[in-house]
């Protein structure tokens, strides 16, 4: 039996192919499945999306090193399991000095996230180049060596001007 994610992903196809049209907006397509007798959701629990509003704004904040003048990640998330079962994210402000164990936890989930995304760019690359062998092939690098280091090498004030 398909999940609800699953129908939801054909319906997509579905609609993409009634339009004949391959960029599709995600707003059509639910206004189209809602005439269609999709039933709207009920709206999340406002706590819920407030939580996840300030966990946003906590993960996107930076700051800068006094010393070095580098950006770095301000606020790290911690998933944990509580003791009724329930996972939960804890935040740590690096600047508190948290214990060492904790920033090393946060930073290897944040190492995790980057690895599934690279995965992903590799796969979808890859897929693309089969789809397209008369074309040249796109190459998707996974070494950000030197992508790294060519952009700590730069000072920020210069990448602050560039963007």
């Amino acid at each position: 039996m398909a999940t609800l994610v699953q129908k939801r992903q054909r319906f997509i196809r579905w609609f993409r192919d009634q339009q004949k049209n391959k960029e599709i907006d995600m707003h059509e397509v639910a206004r189209a499945a809602h005439k269609m007798g999709w039933k709207l959701p009920i709206p999340p629990d406002p706590f819920d999306m407030l939580a996840k509003q300030f966990s946003e704004a906590a993960g996107e904040e930076t700051r800068n090193d006094k010393h070095t003048k580098r950006v770095y990640k301000a606020q790290l998330a911690i998933t944990e399991r509580r003791k009724d079962g329930k996972q939960t994210t804890l935040w740590v402000d690096v600047d508190d000095n948290p214990p060492r164990r904790r920033v090393a936890k946060g930073l290897k989930s944040y190492r995790e996230q980057m690895v599934g995304e690279a995965v992903l760019g590799h796969n979808t690359a890859d897929h693309w180049n089969r789809m397209n062998p008369d074309q040249k092939p796109i190459q998707f690098k996974l070494d950000l060596t030197f992508d790294v280091n060519e952009r700590l090498s730069v000072p920020e004030e210069e990448l602050e001007n560039a963007g």
